[in-house]
């Protein structure tokens, strides 16, 4: 298979997942705290052409990562009607904090199933087959993206779900300037986190602020799946 495509594959199945569990995620906590908008258009689906963004789900994941560079994207949006919901400011929060909670825990899930794919992996009989290393680095793929998607999410800046948390609890001052920045919400992001590290590198803020905890929080999960899967097999 060829190198590029390989690695298109083993990217693009995990971030597609990842993406489309976090959107299905705020439609469910949407319908338990009173909106059901997205059951009602057909949105609390885990088929991936339901939520796909052509540009945000796939090339532009697929750009980065074949750049080097930190990878994100989205989905299109799950709608949630603010004024259906029971406890409107709460529940926005609660909503938007659904996203990044649900990779987390596939992140988790994800460390599980790899220990257990290594623990059953018999490696006296020679190197693992071409499908189980496909399987392989999709979950380590998985477990990556799902880490970073969660956190990238909880930034405190329209439109990620942070600022949507932020609005739960800040006074009334806060959410309007909050709200003044939403209208540039999507331009501000391409300027701060595409646009400002392509002209100054020393200026990326994924990297400064996202990678750490990402990798502190990587480290842990794969200390999990490596308890899991026993004793190095090295």
């Amino acid at each position: 298979m060829n190198d590029t495509l390989y690695t298109a594959a083993t990217l693009v199945l995990p971030m597609i997942f990842a993406i489309v569990f976090h959107e299905v995620s705020h439609g469910y906590a949407a319908r338990a705290l009173g909106d059901g908008t997205a059951q009602e258009r057909g949105r609390l689906s885990l088929n991936p052409l339901r939520h796909i963004d052509p540009f945000g789900t796939i090339i532009l994941p697929g750009i980065l990562k074949l750049s080097g560079l930190p990878v994100f994207g989205w989905a299109k949006p799950v709608p949630v009607n603010y004024g259906r919901l029971r406890t409107p400011k709460r529940d926005m929060a609660l909503v938007a904090a659904a996203g990044p909670a649900s990779n987390i825990v596939l992140a988790l899930l994800t460390a599980v199933a790899l220990g257990l794919l290594v623990r059953s992996v018999d490696y006296q009989s020679g190197a693992p087959g071409l499908g189980i290393q496909f399987l392989a680095e999709n979950l380590q793929n998985f477990l990556v993206v799902n880490l970073f998607l969660a956190l990238f999410n909880l930034l405190p800046l329209p439109p990620f779900d942070g600022s949507r948390i932020l609005r739960g609890v800040l006074p009334r001052g806060g959410v309007r300037l909050l709200d003044r920045i939403e209208p540039i919400g999507i331009p501000l992001f391409f300027a701060v986190f595409v646009i400002l590290p392509w002209l100054v590198p020393g200026l990326h803020i994924v990297d400064r602020i996202i990678l750490p905890p990402v990798g502190w929080l990587l480290d842990h999960f794969v200390a999990l799946a490596s308890w899991i899967a026993g004793a190095d097999p090295a």
